[in-house]
């Protein structure tokens, strides 16, 4: 059997006498995209930060790539996380960096060859569309235009998996549609693993329905009849639970109360 790119079982986390998630489990396999959603406080981004070892979980284990990472020191995570992408939904720049200097940071402390740092950054701020930014600084940028910075810097190491924490939040819709589509690209052209983790359901379903292709530059094409999308699936948590887990089609014709209220 295929080894997940990444996998968590049995996962339970307090903060304080609030149980956040209690026996969270799930895989995800190379090129597969899982969507995670819930209302406020389920425990969505936890999950994340737990699979980055921001923060240890109180029970559970956490594997990535094969390797257990549950117990594994700061020094240990160091070659675990440069396998690893992550965008925050705050964009997470750094003020006094210039874009460059912001996408290359992983780079510049890996101590990487100057003209390589050029090369790859302009690579990078190509694929979200901002090269011509790469002089300016974050304050001079759109909410917009930050995120796909940020998506850049997390590109820049070349990640074999990408975890996304909201990364349309507070977006207008043709923004967040461009967003959409670079993630889209990164799991159809170049098989990259994601989480993304989202509460907008319109955002959710587009990366759920609709495909990358590579000819004459990227196109975008919703599934039909010939072509039916199966390396994405959602997974839905209510108080520290999985409620559900599969494809968007049973999702959308669930008959549970709670997502059907949900997805209204």
């Amino acid at each position: 059997m295929t080894t997940p790119m990444l996998e968590v079982k049995d996962l339970v986390k307090h903060y304080g006498d609030n149980k956040v998630l209690d026996g969270i489990s799930f895989r995800v396999f190379r090129g597969e995209t899982k969507i995670i959603i819930g209302a406020s406080g389920s425990g969505k981004s936890t999950i994340l930060k737990l699979i980055m070892a921001l923060e240890r979980p109180d029970e559970g284990r956490i594997w990535i790539d094969g390797q257990d990472i549950t117990d594994f020191s700061e020094s240990d995570l160091v070659p675990v996380r440069q396998k690893i992408g992550m965008v925050f939904q705050e964009s997470a720049l750094f003020d006094s960096m210039t874009v460059r200097e912001n996408v290359a940071y992983r780079l510049y402390e890996g101590g990487v060859d100057e003209d390589e740092i050029d090369s790859r950054v302009r690579e990078n701020l190509r694929f979200v569309g901002l090269e011509d930014a790469i002089d300016k600084y974050p304050s001079e940028l759109s909410g917009g235009m930050k995120r796909r910075v940020a998506l850049a810097r997390a590109l820049i190491s070349k990640p074999e998996s990408m975890l996304y924490d909201e990364p349309t939040a507070g977006l207008d819709p043709i923004t967040s549609r461009r967003i959409n589509e670079l993630i889209i690209a990164l799991r159809d052209l170049q098989e990259v693993t994601g989480i993304f983790v989202t509460h907008r359901m319109r955002d959710a379903f587009t990366l759920a329905s609709e495909y990358a292709v590579n000819g004459d530059g990227i196109t975008f094409k919703k599934e039909g009849k010939d072509l039916c999308i199966a390396n994405t699936r959602f997974l839905m948590l209510r108080d520290g639970k999985i409620i559900f887990e599969g494809p968007d089609e049973i999702l959308r014709r669930s008959e549970d109360e709670y997502i059907k209220r949900f997805l209204a």
